[in-house]
């Protein structure tokens, strides 16, 4: 079987899905020049990286990438092509010019989420179409399965789920460069990391530490991402002193070196699909709180990783926060323990690449 991946976000699964598919087959992966060439070394050496330079949404250079993108596909003449996010405007352009070969598509949010300036840049139908035009998608959860079938208009034998594979990369990184927690020095640090966008909860994060008061002794939140400037809610913090506030993009070794030094990871999101953020807790042993939105309490509860909590309840959010960091022998070591076997075991890249493999040979056969 010959594979064609195509990936450009989300950077961290393409890296982690690309290496679990490897450890089962020969694999081709087509990926932005200006994202992937220092990444290199991130990819197995078993995935063959073929870097584009990948013109923006607005470029008018897009037809000559399609153009070359498309040849390259002919020469190679893949058995199937893997689309792994279902969000690059232009290549609805070229898929006709992809077939007979089965184009099999990744969604990894069935709707807009409230404040997404990212991806609302794109038109609404884009990718819609793109989902119109791929014989089969793939969800991270059964519950996105039935989203989907509704929002796509998919019939649901042609929806499979794979769950998001951990991303071990930044814990790689952390051992490569000899990297350690920092020395204890009596907090308790509680991490909200990625996209700070309206859905994620920031806000509901900080209503919940006002009412912690003094419940958790040397609370310490990093809030560490890109997005809305978490400083324009300064008046829902309790105190504000607690508060490391790192609004701007995160690069990769002060982001393995967040998780090694986080207590606790949360999650406080109004809405979500699935998230990004847990698989890389997991690897890194870090228990988390998070609210019972899209797949979060599918992957969190039955794996016991964590607690979940109602979303947009700041007390029920405090409480969680509150009995992590007092319950420091027990519950919090438990979580961690389990968080790690997880991130090992059921989503490990390998493990999900196993189960891609088995997909891509179904589809085969049903062409």
């Amino acid at each position: 079987m010959k594979l064609l991946l195509i990936g450009s976000e989300p950077v961290d699964y393409t890296i982690a899905f690309a290496n679990g598919v490897a450890a089962n087959m020969p694999v081709t992966l087509v990926a932005p020049r200006a994202r992937f060439a220092a990444l290199r070394d991130a990819l197995d050496p078993a995935v063959e990286l073929i870097l584009l330079d990948w013109p923006r949404h607005r470029s008018l250079a897009n037809p000559l990438f399609l153009a070359r993108l498309t040849r390259l596909i002919r020469q190679r003449k893949p058995d199937l092509i893997h689309l792994l996010s279902n969000t690059a405007f232009w290549l609805n352009l070229a898929v006709p010019f992809w077939r007979p070969i089965p184009l099999l598509t990744t969604i990894h949010d069935t709707r807009l989420h409230p404040g997404d300036r990212d991806t609302a840049t794109l038109p609404a139908w884009a990718p819609r179409l793109m989902v119109r035009q791929s014989g089969d998608v793939v969800v991270h959860g059964e519950g996105l399965r039935e989203s989907a079938a509704l929002t796509f208009h998919k019939p649901v034998d042609r929806i499979h789920v794979l769950p998001h594979p951990a991303m071990p990369r930044y814990g790689d990184l952390a051992r490569v460069k000899g990297m350690a927690r920092r020395a204890p020095d009596g907090s308790f640090r509680v991490l909200l990391f990625g996209r700070v966008f309206a859905y994620k909860g920031l806000d509901t994060l900080l209503r919940a530490e006002a009412l912690l008061g003094d419940r958790v002794p040397g609370l310490r939140i990093v809030v560490a991402g890109r997005g809305d400037d978490p400083m324009a809610l300064r008046d829902l913090m309790g105190r504000p002193e607690c508060y490391d506030i790192r609004h701007r993009f995160i690069e990769d070794p002060e982001v393995a070196q967040l998780f090694l030094d986080a207590d606790l990871v949360v999650l406080p999101y109004r809405e979500a699909s699935q998230s990004g953020v847990l698989p890389v807790a997991a690897t890194f042993g870090k228990p988390v709180v998070v609210t019972d939105v899209g797949e979060l309490r599918a992957s969190v509860e039955p794996n016991g990783t964590g607690l979940v909590v109602p979303p947009n309840d700041p007390a029920q959010l405090a409480d969680a926060i509150a009995r992590m960091a007092q319950d420091d022998s027990a519950l919090r070591a438990q979580c961690a323990a389990r968080a790690r076997h997880w991130a090992e075991t059921v989503v490990a890249p390998r493990i999900v690449g196993t189960r891609a493999y088995q997909l891509y040979t179904r589809i085969l056969q049903r062409a």
